[in-house]
This record gives C-alpha cells, structure tokens and sequence, in this order.
C-alpha cells in the first residue's frame, strides 16, 4: 500500500488545476505585459485568479499580489513594513512562527531593530493578553502565524488582530497552512495575509499576499512594476491559472471536507490513545482539521541511540507510509524542533516529534492500517529501551 498522509508539506496537484496550466501552456502563453492579444489572453488568466484567491479569503481582488509561494511573501510582509523606515522600530511575533518569518525578524534585529516574541503556552497558543502588554509606541507590526504547521494549532486571530487595530498597528498572519483548510475573512482586521498555492492542491511555485487596500509596502524586488508594482517580474502565469481554480474549489469543497477529515483526524487519534509511547502534542480544539502530532515518550535510561521522530518517518517510510518529523523544512536535521521547545518539551522530546496529515484522498481505510502499523514499529522499537 501507497498512503500519503504529509499534507501540510505539500498537496498533490489536482487534476482541475492542472488542466487549467495546460491550458495556459498550449493556449494563452504569452506575455501577459504585452498589449496584443496573446498578452491580454495571458493577463485574463492572471485576473480570473486573482478573483478566485481573493474570493477565498474574502478580499478585494486588488489586495492579492501573486508571489512565487509562501515564504516570498511572508518576507514581502515583513521587509515591506520594515523598509518604510530609516530608523529601527520595533516588531512582535510569536515563538512558533515558520522560518520565513523567523529568519528576516531575526536579520532586521541584527541591524537594531527591536523584537519581542510572544511565549506560547503548551498547547503552542499566544495569549491576547501578553500581546496587548508587548505593543509599544514604536511597535509597527505584528505578524502572527494562523496555524501551525509542526503542532496544528490554531491561533487566537480575532482576538489578536482586535487588539491591533486598537492600538493602530499593522497586523500580518502567515495564513499558509490554515487557506484552504479553515474558513478565513481578512475584514476581520487582518492588513497582511500570506498563502501558498501548494497547501490548497495548487501548483508548487507560486502563492499570494494580501494588502489591505491603502497599505503601503516597499517592493522586495525592483523592475517591470508587475503585480500592482508590488512584485516585480513576469508572473508564472500557468502556476497563477492553477493556483486560482485549486483556490475556488477548496472554497466551495471547505465545509464539507472539513467534517470529514476531522471524523478522520479523531479516528486517528482514537486509534492511537491506547499507545503510551505516543504523546499529542498541540491544541486539541483549537486544531487544524487534518492534522495530528506527537512527541516520542521514550525512557532516557538505556545505552542505545535514541529513536527521532526520524526514525519513525524512516520506519513508516519502508511500508510504504508518508509522514513527516516536524516541519517539512527541519525534516532532514536532528537538532530539536524550535517550535516544540517553546511549547516547553524538553531537548529529548523535541528531537521526537512526528506530524501526520491527512488529505482529500485519505480514506478510513488509510487511517486504519496506519495505525496498526505504526503501532507494530514502536512494538518493535521500544523494548530495546525499556528501563529495567
């Protein structure tokens, strides 16, 4: 058997969308800056997606700059808040955010700029409370993941983007693994929102981010002025077609879709509680519809080396089973997971987090046999570890 339960590293291209991208291929390949027509056939793919991303998140269609994918335009987000200005200011994100805004947040406080990242509890949620506290006069934004992606928590975003507002501060989310899996509405005070097309069953390569309409950002990349002058360069369009229908289908297929991977997600987790050597990790309620996580409960008393949540992926790997140790991005490393040890595991559990996600061609039949098995590789690893 073949199961593919790492959804949250990537979807598979759905057939729609990719019937739209060879359409733009053969049919309405040219330059969608070009004023002939094969520019303006082009340039109507580019539009009619822009409508379909937009409508998913219910924004203006004009607020959608396209991007090469999630991480693009999270650091847009970021660099283009910062850059308005010349003197260092002061930003707030959380502790469990994805790299591509860890890693420019950390790159502006090497040059003086000042950053507070907000704890999390252990179920890996920000307080409203400790946000409110942390805003200063010289906080210029705040950028807070929606879900994430190692522990599936769902964030508190009305919440934190009331208190935003109420102090007039820009609020951006990295909404790249909850777009398509959660119901989302950017007039709820959102200024900034980033997606990726190939969270949603869209075409690796290409995503989005949303600007509040009035808000103005520094460009990243300078040049032909494509994207409203956002984002320069001549746009994927075939990855944009794909990303625009793989986006309007996850919208009309949302609610219904969302039942039933929950109805799987907690068979799964059901399936699973009679295993003491499988801790959940993240929000029980609060939690994305498909996703599952735990940490590797093994006893530190033995002379072995330790089993990973690598050892895991490894393991499941053999019988023919994607998961996922952490992040997608970390996956190949074995320093302990950053997320993790802010939700306060320790060093050792951290290194043993493992992640299952569950997508549209996920049965029951999947979960049941996943589970059984993954059961008989812990069966099989464990008793070399038992403390005696």
């Amino acid at each position: 058997m073949q199961i593919y339960l790492d959804h949250s590293a990537t979807t598979p291209t759905r057939t729609e969308a990719i019937a739209a991208m060879h359409r733009v291929l053969t049919s309405e390949w040219g330059n969608p800056s070009s004023i002939h027509q094969w520019g303006e056939r082009s340039s109507t793919s580019i539009e009619q997606a822009r409508f379909q991303v937009a409508a998913l998140i219910n924004a203006n269609p004009d607020a959608i700059a396209f991007t090469s994918g999630g991480t693009e335009a999270n650091n847009q987000a970021i660099m283009g808040v910062a850059n308005r200005y010349d003197i260092p200011q002061h930003l707030i994100i959380s502790s469990v955010e994805h790299s591509s805004i860890s890693a420019p947040v950390q790159w502006l406080e090497n040059r003086g700029w000042q950053v507070t990242r907000l704890p999390v509890d252990r179920s890996g949620r920000v307080n409203p409370d400790d946000l409110a506290t942390a805003i200063r006069p010289n906080t210029v934004l705040v950028s807070i993941i929606y879900a994430q992606s190692e522990v599936g928590t769902i964030q508190p975003i009305v919440e934190l983007a009331a208190i935003c507002r109420q102090y007039q501060v820009y609020f951006h989310t990295d909404a790249v693994q909850a777009a398509g899996r959660i119901a989302i509405d950017v007039q709820m005070g959102i200024d900034l929102l980033s997606i990726s097309s190939h969270k949603l069953y869209g075409p690796q390569g290409t995503g989005a981010l949303y600007i509040r309409p009035g808000l103005e950002l520094v460009p990243l990349l300078a040049g032909g002025g494509q994207e409203m002058g956002w984002r320069s360069g001549t746009q994927a369009v075939p990855q944009i077609a794909g990303f625009g229908v793989a986006a309007e289908l996850a919208s009309e297929e949302l609610a219904a879709e969302n039942l039933r991977l929950i109805g799987l997600r907690d068979r799964f987790f059901d399936l699973l509680s009679d295993c003491p050597i499988l801790i959940p990790t993240g929000d029980k309620i609060h939690r994305l519809p498909h996703h599952l996580s735990f940490c590797l409960a093994i006893p530190s008393c033995h002379s072995q080396a330790p089993i990973t949540g690598k050892t895991i992926v490894r393991q499941l790997n053999l019988a023919g089973i994607g998961i996922s140790s952490g992040a997608a991005c970390a996956s190949g490393k074995l320093t302990p997971s950053p997320i993790l040890l802010a939700m306060g595991y320790s060093q050792t559990d951290a290194v043993g987090g493992i992640r299952l996600t569950l997508g549209r061609s996920t049965t029951p039949a999947d979960i049941d046999w996943t589970a059984m098995v993954l059961k008989q590789i812990l069966e099989r690893l464990t008793p070399q570890l038992v403390c005696v």
